[in-house]
């Protein structure tokens, strides 16, 4: 993978969630669903561009998020936190800055790309708005087909009535769904997996309290040590982490 320059990675996500909204906003703008009949019709049109774009923007960070790996990692993350029976720890700001992370290290090759062919371009003023648009969402498609399941892809694309040609000419609002449905199925098929041997640890514990008559004492006050122990002398950290940068490979 790339080397990704940390100091950039501001400056770059609001750029690109500059185009991404730009781009709906200007696709919101051919379709207006409200007419205003008072005041100047430049004034409140610009108004309106002005609070659609600022709505939009604040949105942005959590469109993109859901266009890359966050999704299925901070689910896995949080399952993995509830099988141990440690609800509150790690703390959630953790948990979410350990799924940024390692978001922008799978998806550094497509954050190359994208910097490369449509972010730099576009500031230095060789390739229009719609152009630099076009080239940042091509990597973006490519990588949510590779890891979009057939049938949620075509239950999108059956409600959408659309017949693409090939992953280009597939639009984002028909993929990104998609996308995220895959993300959820495989995220909770992860979450299964990674309960099991807890779960199995609470019934061993459950067993051996219920035949010495301690029926008082609840099991996961017992197991909860047991399940910590289980866990750091596997290395459960490297094995969950590894195990969802394999995923998407």
């Amino acid at each position: 993978m790339g080397a990704i320059n940390f100091k950039k990675l501001p400056k770059f996500f609001l750029i690109l969630i500059f185009l991404f909204v730009s781009n709906i906003a200007s696709a919101a703008s051919k379709n207006p669903s409200l007419t205003l009949a008072m005041g100047d019709e430049n004034q409140m049109a610009a108004a309106m561009k002005i609070f659609l774009f600022l709505t939009l923007i604040s949105l942005g960070p959590a469109m993109i998020l859901t266009m890359s790996s966050f999704t299925r990692i901070i689910i896995v993350l949080s399952f993995l936190r509830q099988a141990m029976g440690v609800p509150q720890s790690p703390p959630n700001q953790v948990l979410a800055g350990l799924a940024f992370f390692l978001t922008i290290f799978l998806m550094s090759p497509v954050i190359k790309d994208i910097h490369t062919n449509a972010i730099t371009p576009f500031l230095e003023e060789k390739i229009s708005q719609e152009v630099a648009i076009e080239k940042a969402s091509m990597p973006l498609k490519a990588f949510m087909f590779k890891q979009t399941r057939k049938p949620d892809l075509e239950l999108m694309l059956k409600i959408a009535n659309e017949k693409p040609i090939n992953v280009e000419s597939l639009s984002l609002f028909t993929i990104v769904p998609a996308f995220i449905l895959s993300e959820l199925k495989t995220a909770f098929e992860i979450g299964f997996l990674i309960y099991l041997p807890f779960v199995l640890i609470d019934m061993v514990v459950s067993m051996i309290l219920l035949t010495m008559g301690m029926m008082v004492l609840p099991p996961v006050v017992i197991s909860l040590p047991f399940k910590l122990m289980l866990f750091v002398l596997i290395d459960g950290w490297n094995l969950v982490v590894s195990s969802l940068i394999r995923s998407f490979q």
